[in-house]
């Protein structure tokens, strides 16, 4: 049973652990949030938020500021390096009020931030490496113990070091391609409501997501994805930014614009992917949320969306159950349910385009655009993309206040 004031530590603060300790604090838990890195800050350029991320944000009372810094995206198009349709698809094919919003890490990181109160509580630099025997104290890569606890929130992203603790993963694997990002000026960009998406075969995708403006910076901008192999950064930094500028423009003429500024190679990040399927994700007072708990490629862009999810949920449940124990066996059968679909499509999806496998690419550009206009097929395929798919046919339903809150926001620009 828990005590009147519980005590929650949470290890991590990117999207998953920012939520848990907005929402855990809003239901009169004490927080304590464990930081590795000496600063606080986003990692990453940009992503999709989709309407169930969407939804999370307007049960936290943080729609509207989300959208007052966001893109509105109604769209998702991509082609081959020809300009051949590869795949088009359409929020409004789902709902005439659905859309999603293309945001900088940044704006949604300062927006959840300005959210919690207790944010003088992070203790910045403490690396948690272990949990205790009971669950009760969490333990930093210094020796110091901290606690105790009535529940340990782990956080702590793909490379968790807290995974292990809650059992032997099924799969806990690094994806051999990954991608370099950055973000540049949205300027005269045409499609500044559109995701869009260039293909060389399955060895080459860029991006171009507008994400629009951040509290500290009101120029609109889009976040820029490269797809790269792995291991092919090194011949990529020794062939130098003239030869890759050249090779963007081969691909995408209409973005060369765009990249101007980009003259060295540090100011494009680079990101890994791994994937990590675990049958279990909480053991005693530890739980996994976010990309701790199930890890996949961005290929279909829904790690935010997850993260806020599972925050959600995981408070939802806190509040139903009085043991701790039934809370989170509750919180991980819902998830799982809903994230098991994503964890599946995206291992199947991820080769088709980013891989070695031209075959495989050619079976993609002949057939994915017509299997999408199939009727049956493209709910499937939206469903997928919007983030509410659960299990193998069924559909996580969005709330009717949000839909029609959506749609009002929508109708008043």
């Amino acid at each position: 049973m828990r005590p009147s004031r519980p005590r929650v530590a949470i290890v991590g603060y990117g999207t998953a652990g920012q939520a848990c300790a907005i929402l855990l604090s809003r239901d009169g838990w004490g927080v304590d949030v464990f930081e590795q890195s000496e600063t606080t800050g986003p990692v990453g350029a940009g992503f999709l938020l989709q309407p169930v991320g969407l939804q999370v944000l307007w049960d936290m009372g943080l729609l509207d500021a989300a959208l007052a810094h966001g893109r509105r995206i109604e769209r998702l198009h991509g082609e081959t390096s020809r300009g051949r349709a590869v795949m088009d698809m359409r929020y409004a094919q789902l709902d005439p009020r659905l859309f999603g919003l293309g945001m900088q890490r940044g704006a949604l990181f300062a927006l959840l931030d300005r959210a919690w109160s207790g944010v003088g509580a992070i203790r910045l630099g403490h690396r948690i490496v272990a949990i205790s025997e009971d669950g009760r104290h969490v333990r930093d890569g210094e020796g110091r113990s901290h606690g105790p606890y009535d529940l340990v929130v782990a956080a702590d992203g793909s490379a968790s070091r807290l995974r292990a603790v809650v059992g032997r993963a099924r799969l806990d694997a690094p994806y051999p391609w990954g991608a370099l990002w950055c973000l540049v000026p949205e300027g005269r960009w045409p499609h500044r409501t559109e995701l869009r998406q260039r293909y060389r075969a399955a060895r080459r995708m860029i991006g171009m997501l507008p994400v629009g403006t951040r509290p500290d910076d009101e120029v609109p901008r889009i976040s820029f994805f490269w797809s790269q192999r792995r291991d092919d950064h090194a011949r990529w930094l020794a062939d130098g930014m003239e030869a890759w500028r050249g090779e963007v423009a081969s691909l995408w003429p209409e973005i060369a614009e765009h990249l101007a500024g980009i003259v060295d190679p540090g100011q494009l990040a680079r990101a890994g992917y791994r994937d990590a399927v675990l049958d279990d994700w909480r053991r005693g007072r530890l739980v996994l949320v976010g990309d701790a708990a199930h890890a996949m490629s961005p290929q279909l862009g829904q790690g935010v969306n997850m993260a806020l999810l599972d925050a959600f949920v995981l408070r939802a449940a806190l509040r139903t159950h009085a043991r701790i124990d039934d809370a989170l066996a509750a919180y991980q059968r819902e998830r799982q349910r809903h994230v098991r679909v994503y964890q599946f499509w995206s291992r199947w999806l991820t080769p088709l385009f980013q891989s070695d496998r031209d075959v495989v690419a050619r079976l993609r550009d002949l057939a994915f655009l017509p299997l999408g206009r199939l009727p049956g097929s493209r709910g499937q395929m939206l469903h997928v993309l919007g983030g509410t798919r659960l299990g193998a046919f069924g559909r996580l339903r969005l709330s009717s206040a949000f839909l029609d809150g959506l749609g009002l926001r929508t109708r008043l620009g």
